[in-house]
C-alpha cells in the first residue's frame, strides 16, 4: 500500500502552492512599501509613479487589490509615527548584516528579531561593530550582461559586476543609469545599498541555514532591507 492517500497528496500540493503564493505576496508587499518610500510616503500612484509600476506588477502576479489597498491604507494610519534605524547583527557562523527597520513600536520589533536571531544562532551587534564592513554603492541590475557589454560598462568605470548586477559609487547613479541605457543596456533595478567590502564563502549546509534566517527575517513587514556579508546571499 501507498503510505499515502490521493487526498494526503492533494492537500500536501496545495499546501507546497499557497507557501508559494504567500511568499510571493510577501515579496510583493516589501516591494510596495519600497515604492512609497522612494516617492516620499507618496501612497497615491497617480503622482507616485513608481508606486504605479508595482501595483500594476503586483496584480499581475494575482494579488487581491483588498490586500494592496490594505497596505497603502496602513501606512497612511503608521507614517505619522514611524521611525526608521539600522541595526548591526550577527547571524550565524560570525556572518555580519545590516538590518533596515521601519516601524512605529521600536521595543517589539527589536524582540521579534532577537527571538529570530536566537533561532537561528546569531545576535544583535553593538553599535559600530558591524557597519565598518560594509560600504555605500550604488547597485544596478542589468537584464543581460554579455562579453561586449562588460568591456563597455569597465570602460564607464564601474567599481565591480557579479552575474547581472553592477556596483558603482553610490553619488553616480543616476548618472550610470542613463549611460547603461544609452549603451543598449536594459536596467532592470537600481539603488543605493550596502555590499559588504569582504564577503565570506559558506557551504551548502551553512548556506541552507543562513538563508533560513534571511527569509524569515524577510516575512516581518517592518524589516525594509537586510544586507549580508555571506557570498552570493
Amino acid at each position: 500500500m501507498s503510505g499515502h492517500s490521493k487526498w494526503s497528496n492533494i492537500k500536501d500540493r496545495k499546501a507546497a502552492v499557497d507557501k508559494k503564493r504567500s511568499e510571493v505576496f510577501t515579496r510583493l508587499a516589501k516591494d510596495l512599501m519600497t515604492a512609497v518610500r522612494q516617492g516620499g510616503g507618496n501612497t497615491n500612484p497617480e503622482s507616485n509613479s513608481s508606486l504605479k509600476t508595482t501595483i500594476e506588477k503586483a496584480k499581475e502576479m494575482s494579488m487581491p487589490k483588498e490586500n494592496i489597498s490594505r497596505l497603502l491604507e496602513r501606512f497612511e494610519t503608521r507614517k505619522n509615527s514611524l521611525s526608521t534605524f539600522l541595526l548591526e547583527v550577527y547571524g550565524p557562523f560570525g556572518i555580519p548584516m545590516l538590518l533596515t527597520v521601519e516601524t512605529d513600536n521600536k521595543n517589539r520589533i527589536l524582540a521579534e528579531i532577537k527571538a529570530v536571531l536566537r533561532k537561528f544562532g546569531g545576535n544583535l551587534g553593538e553599535s559600530g561593530s558591524v557597519k565598518f564592513q560594509f560600504e555605500r554603492v550604488g547597485e544596478l541590475r542589468l537584464e543581460n550582461i554579455t562579453e561586449a557589454d562588460q568591456l563597455k560598462l569597465i570602460d564607464m568605470g564601474v567599481n565591480d559586476f557579479e552575474g547581472k548586477k553592477v556596483w558603482v559609487e553610490a553619488e553616480s547613479l543616476s548618472d550610470f543609469v542613463k549611460k547603461v541605457g544609452k549603451a543598449g543596456m536594459t536596467v532592470l533595478e537600481s539603488g543605493v545599498v550596502m555590499k559588504a567590502k569582504r564577503p565570506r564563502f559558506l557551504n551548502q549546509e551553512e548556506r541552507e541555514k543562513f538563508l533560513g534566517l534571511v527569509e524569515t527575517l524577510e516575512e516581518n513587514e517592518d524589516l525594509v532591507s537586510i544586507y549580508t556579508g555571506a557570498e552570493g546571499v
